[in-house]
């Protein structure tokens, strides 16, 4: 009978063989790619939507800006500032359908790398997946926007009953923690979703869970540390120049794709591994 030492072994052993035959540094690098193409059009319709829903600007960028490297979250505000002041046209407009069009490739992209891990082809029509890619781009944005209102009415209300109290610093101590937990909540329910709903596999949600909760865990840490290096050891913009701050950005897309993959290749693993002992 083996022990949990070699039974363990083997489960690393197996998955590694998934990460190396399914080539995650190279899909990591073309989702990355992707999320490169797809992260300013998506910001753009979140800020198209925000005039029509008490939100301040900063708000919103304050999630991204939560765990993105400082040099990555100067690029995305500068590009942002000034897509909107040429951004023009209502919010039905076709250049703002083009634009969530544009924002859907990423997730378009984290299907068909969803497909690969499960080993199956995309057998639902251009139309369903394509559609599916862009109500989960929906479903992303309404996400955000309600982890952005919730808190923020949350912030206001707590800041009048502690200033009642006269507890104003200790609550504002309290709620920088809490809003850190609280986007990783986010971020999770956001994982969990993807990872249920787009692969082309019949799926229970529980099953989304495992790799949801590895993925989370290993980006945020990932995300902490690549800003802790950059910050501390590391200065692209001296070295590289004006080009310094978009390879901070792209280093930190291609470390995020790996880690979003590597968590629907867990779900993929155990999922076969259950039907395999079924």
């Amino acid at each position: 009978m083996k022990n949990k030492g070699d039974l363990r072994s083997n489960l690393f052993r197996l998955l590694w063989h998934r990460i190396t035959e399914d080539d995650l540094p190279g899909l990591s690098a073309q989702l990355a790619y992707y999320f490169l193409l797809s992260l300013f059009p998506l910001m753009i319709v979140v800020f198209t939507i925000i005039p029509y829903i008490p939100i301040p600007h900063q708000d919103l960028l304050g999630m991204v800006r939560e765990f993105a490297p400082a040099d990555a979250m100067t690029l995305i505000e500068k590009t942002i500032s000034e897509a909107m002041e040429h951004q023009s046209g209502g919010l039905l407009s076709f250049g703002i359908i083009g634009t969530v069009w544009s924002a859907s490739n990423g997730i378009n992209a984290i299907v068909k790398a969803f497909n690969r891990a499960y080993n199956v082809k995309e057998s639902r029509s251009f139309i369903v997946a394509r559609g599916m890619s862009v109500l989960l781009t929906f479903g992303m944005i309404l996400v955000l926007i309600i982890a952005i209102i919730v808190p923020m009415f949350g912030r206001e209300i707590g800041l009048i009953i502690s200033a009642q109290l006269g507890y104003k610093d200790e609550f504002l101590r309290v709620w920088k923690t809490l809003s850190v937990a609280v986007s990783s909540i986010i971020i999770f329910l956001i994982f969990t979703g993807l990872y249920w709903i787009a692969p082309n596999v019949r799926l229970k949600c529980r099953s989304a869970i495992p790799g949801a909760a590895i993925a989370v865990i290993g980006w945020i840490v990932s995300s902490y540390g690549l800003s802790y290096y950059i910050d501390h050891f590391s200065n692209y913009s001296i070295t590289y120049g004006s080009i310094g701050t978009i390879i901070v950005l792209m280093i930190w897309f291609y470390i995020s794709a790996f880690i979003i993959i590597l968590g629907g290749e867990i779900n993929a693993f155990y999922s076969e591994k259950n039907r395999s002992n079924c």
